[in-house]
């Protein structure tokens, strides 16, 4: 059997410059990641090792594509093919810059999300957004290494993008109520929200379609961006977590007032330095109603954050409730004093 000795030699170049590439890539990537490592442990940045990171998982597969087009102008191939084959290899060189670039943009947008919101939840709509706008570009600079013409291609995405419009109004909706969300940083994830349709919990995610909260009894809320942009949220997170505690209060038309406010205020610094670890507000005690059976008044604290208010409430009032028996000071039962009159007697 006679083999042609071109194809041999064809076979031995390829094959060196596979291994040679190979051995190459492992050596620069090992290298390269020791290097960059010790640079990045004298920083306080995170960015450094996410650039790090992307960048070690494609070293290797660009030594490899370097190799080949190296290797490909000394094969002794038809033109054509040398020419298509370079394409190809062009082709997945900008495929895994893109993906290395597009890696690095996410993993950035995440720290820097993660960065402002105190706790590391991430807004997947700005991420997936970042995303596909870099694997657009990636595809459309493939596109020109084809040598095939971009402009009636975004002419006829500007054609159909109407009828496409037309036809995912809605979806189009959640994608720009959504940005809008974000943009405005009115609602961020990690945040506790109320809406005024009665459901409330914390903000998980903000995607291109909904936003997911998680309630007090651990379910998923889906709300549509598009209704979220448009209802009435309070935001239990802004302008500070720390939120106001209101508890009703009613003692006898008997008891001494400046006793029963000195008490009070006793009772609720104890709470809030026991159960809300706050030390630097002053609890505000508020008279305000003559009451058929007893005088009212406001308690107000402070509570860490929205979730923290129920224990502060049931903490304060089993305190209150004991002190109270101890200084005799009477939170009266409702009662009512009816005065009948006699039409019979006589004056």
């Amino acid at each position: 059997m006679r083999i042609d000795g071109q194809l041999i030699q064809n076979l031995i170049i390829f094959s060196a410059a596979i291994t040679a590439s190979w051995i190459s890539g492992i050596i620069i990537r090992r290298w390269f990641v020791w290097s960059l490592h010790r640079i990045a442990k004298k920083t306080t940045w995170k960015w450094d090792d996410i650039v790090i990171e992307a960048l070690s998982k494609v070293i290797l597969q660009w030594a490899l594509l370097i190799g080949l087009l190296t290797t490909n102008h000394f094969l002794n191939l038809p033109p054509d093919i040398k020419v298509y084959l370079g394409r190809i290899l062009h082709v997945l060189v900008i495929a895994t810059v893109t993906w290395a670039i597009a890696r690095i943009c996410s993993e950035m947008i995440r720290v820097y999300l993660s960065g402002i919101q105190e706790e590391a939840h991430s807004t997947s709509l700005l991420v997936s957004f970042s995303k596909w706008i870099i694997f657009i570009v990636g595809a459309l600079m493939i596109l020109q290494t084809f040598n095939i013409s971009i402009t009636p291609a975004l002419t006829t995405l500007g054609v159909g993008g109407l009828a496409v419009a037309l036809a995912l109004q809605g979806t189009l909706a959640n994608l720009f109520s959504g940005m809008q969300i974000i943009a405005t940083k009115q609602i961020n994830p990690g945040d506790f929200v109320k809406l005024d349709t009665g459901d409330e919990g914390y903000v998980v995610d903000i995607n291109w379609k909904n936003t997911s909260i998680r309630t007090f009894s651990n379910n998923t809320v889906l709300i549509p961006n598009s209704k979220l942009a448009d209802a009435v949220v309070t935001n239990y997170y802004l302008p500070f977590k720390e939120i106001a505690v209101r508890v009703p209060v009613g003692v006898s038309y008997n008891s001494d007032l400046e006793k029963v406010e000195e008490v009070t205020k006793d009772v609720a610094r104890e709470t809030m330095r026991d159960i809300a670890q706050i030390t630097s507000f002053e609890p505000l005690i508020r008279f305000h109603t003559f009451n058929d059976f007893s005088i009212d008044f406001t308690v107000i604290m402070r509570a860490g954050e929205v979730v923290n208010m129920y224990l502060v409430k049931h903490e304060f009032i089993k305190r209150l409730h004991k002190r109270y028996a101890l200084e005799k000071i009477e939170i009266p039962f409702p009662i009512r004093t009816v005065h009948m009159k006699n039409p019979d007697r006589q004056e």
